[in-house]
């Protein structure tokens, strides 16, 4: 599996945006089965940007519910990745 599998998509949610321009933190859906290691070589390789930390979540599917049916949306892995001093992801710009 090459770096292009393990990274999903961007994740464009309002704390995600907000965290980018404060705190210079990009979030990402990724694959759940890669780890931290995985994650931080994968956005060095692809995006070409220094990683300085990388935070993993497990996020679990919402139930819901149509009438008297039940069922579950998938199961996803968020990554918060922290960018070194100066370092900027041109994939939000323009």
């Amino acid at each position: 599996m090459n770096s292009h599998d393990l990274i999903m998509r961007p994740l464009v949610t309002e704390k995600s945006t907000a965290m980018r321009e404060d705190e210079n933190k990009v979030c990402f859906v990724v694959r759940r089965e890669v780890n931290r290691v995985e994650i931080k070589s994968a956005i060095e390789t692809t995006l070409k940007v220094k990683v300085k930390k990388v935070n993993v979540l497990n996020m679990t599917g919402k139930t819901k519910r149509l009438n008297r049916f039940v069922g579950k949306r998938t199961d996803w892995k968020k990554a918060i990745v922290t960018l070194q001093e100066g370092e900027k992801v041109d994939l939000f710009e323009g």
